[in-house]
């Protein structure tokens, strides 16, 4: 422990990092913020003035890229309602409840399974519930109280969960072919236009993402998790009609990632991302960061 207070100390970027996660700095500037951030996590200057990489572009984009309709999109309940307008709702995962306060939840009327979570952030407070008889009800009210008080906007700086209305919503569990837990099959869109899926596996294992093109070749470079395409994971069937839904539901953003669940051949939209990685991607190798960077416009208009 004392060594790594040391190291933080020696290195002020590292050490900004490591406070603001803890909560320091909310009253920051955002552009200040995210430079200091930026430099603390890449190792290099931020460059909004000329932005090139992927990276620089998505920092760019949230400051500069203010649309008040992103809200609605980075809110996994209100999203919903994009979704089934846009494409149809059978699109949607099904949904079970949705409350205000994790003291509102009726988990004698949930069904054995099921999902919890907080419509606003990514993680803190979820309840993935496989078996209600062994779960602990008040522990997981105490966790989603915990993801309900986070503002998520505030440690990334990703202004559009600023204004999101926090709610806690259920959806049903489902699992893939595997029996075992859903893959991710993540589509990155750039004005509009899919360039590649990345297949997001073993989350609760050894976290792994394996990055394609649209004919299932593998692209080989790692984004932030270890690849592992000894893992063999198969084409969807319906790749081709999750890349035409992609393009469609990204039309809303300058960059979209599209996420989407298959089972048994029916596609379910997950949740939109409008700044994956918070715009801190470890591309390896780094020259994959200026690549997809060259093919983000950031003027360009949607069609």
């Amino acid at each position: 422990m004392l060594k790594k207070v040391l190291k933080l100390i020696e290195n002020p970027n590292k050490l900004f990092v490591h406070l603001a996660y803890k909560g320091y700095f909310s009253t920051m500037d955002d552009e200040k913020y995210l430079k200091k951030m930026y430099k603390g996590i890449m190792g290099k200057k931020l460059d909004l003035e000329n932005p090139k990489t992927f990276n620089e572009k998505l920092q760019w984009l949230k400051l500069h890229d203010r649309n008040p309709e992103y809200t609605k999109l980075v809110d996994k309940y209100a999203v919903r309602e994009y979704i089934a307008s846009t494409i149809g709702e059978e699109y949607l995962i099904p949904l079970l409840g949705v409350w205000d306060s994790a003291d509102d939840i009726d988990f004698d009327a949930l069904p054995n399974q099921f999902v919890l979570k907080c419509n606003h952030n990514s993680g803190l407070g979820m309840c993935i519930c496989k078996d209600k008889s062994t779960l602990d009800i008040e522990k997981t009210r105490n966790e989603l109280r915990k993801g309900l008080a986070q503002d998520y906007y505030l440690t990334n700086r990703e202004w559009p969960y600023k204004n999101v209305k926090r709610k806690i919503i259920a959806e049903k569990y489902m699992v893939d072919e595997s029996g075992v837990e859903l893959k991710d099959y993540k589509i990155f869109c750039f004005n509009g236009h899919a360039e590649y899926v990345e297949v997001d596996f073993n989350r609760h294992i050894e976290h792994q993402l394996n990055p394609y093109d649209f004919d299932w070749n593998p692209l080989n470079f790692c984004d932030t998790s270890k690849n592992n395409y000894s893992a063999n994971i198969t084409k969807p069937t319906k790749l081709k009609d999750m890349r035409i839904i992609a393009e469609k539901l990204s039309k809303a953003a300058t960059f979209m990632r599209v996420d989407f669940y298959s089972i048994n051949d029916d596609i379910y939209v997950g949740e939109l991302t409008l700044f994956p990685g918070a715009g801190f991607i470890q591309f390896e190798p780094r020259s994959v960061d200026l690549k997809y960077g060259q093919l983000l416009d950031l003027h360009k208009e949607q069609q």
